[in-house]
């Protein structure tokens, strides 16, 4: 009976799902760039800071820490990942605080969705998940997420990031450093690293833990990132 009333509901609701025109041609808001004549720059406006970067332009090191932080079996599910479900509710049990949605998941949320805490925006959560991997590749719901997350601080995206935490581009990142932002989607504000230093080094050793844990990065590796 409940797999006919789940079969029945997604049936219902899967014609009134949005469009993906928004992923498919992704246009997101770049701010303002004053250059002087010498090329440097002199000013950016917008009330959103951004860099957009391909999805071959992200460094290995970024990509390993994302996925550790979010979604480490985001390459294996198909757009829910329900072994990530168990494990989350074991350590919810455990007193350990760890979320369950997948990347796809946030890219649907944040695209589409507010966050409230209901039923019905859970369930539309998980239907666009499957019309999302339906339609997109693996790498191409990576590139959105990558470009489009807040991540505090005005900014959105992790090139974006990079820049406003480290002053850097993307490639010249340290493991280290890839961890932090990494850590940051789950909390902007509360682990912002200018705000609480202490609960964003907290997240990042978590995340070069999960690295560690998920085969990412050797014990040498491990231990000079932690350092």
């Amino acid at each position: 009976v409940a797999m006919g009333v789940g079969a029945l509901t997604v049936v219902i609701l899967w014609p009134s799902l949005p469009s993906l025109d928004v992923l498919t041609d992704y246009r997101p808001k770049i701010p303002l760039r004053i250059y002087s004549a010498e090329g440097e720059l002199i000013g950016e406006f917008g009330e959103e800071k951004r860099a957009v970067v391909k999805i071959k332009d992200v460094p290995q090191v970024m990509k390993a820490a994302i996925l550790a932080a979010e979604d480490d079996r985001f390459y294996q599910h198909g757009g829910v990942d329900y072994l990530g479900m168990v494990r989350a509710a074991a350590a919810n049990l455990q007193g350990r605080r760890e979320g369950a949605s997948t990347i796809t998941m946030q890219v649907a949320r944040t695209f589409f969705l507010t966050r409230e805490k209901t039923f019905a925006r859970k369930l539309s959560e998980v239907l666009l998940s499957f019309k999302i991997e339906a339609n997109l590749t693996k790498d191409q719901i990576l590139e959105l997420y990558i470009n489009q997350i807040f991540l505090g601080q005005r900014a959105y995206g992790f090139g974006s990031a990079a820049n406003v935490y480290f002053g850097k581009t993307l490639p010249e990142l340290t493991p280290a450093e890839a961890a932090l932002l990494a850590g940051l989607p789950q909390a902007p504000s509360r682990q912002n690293p200018f705000g609480n230093p202490k609960r964003a080094q907290e997240r990042q050793q978590y995340v070069l833990r999960r690295r560690r844990e998920g085969g990412w990065m050797d014990a040498d590796q491990y231990k000079k990132a932690v350092a």
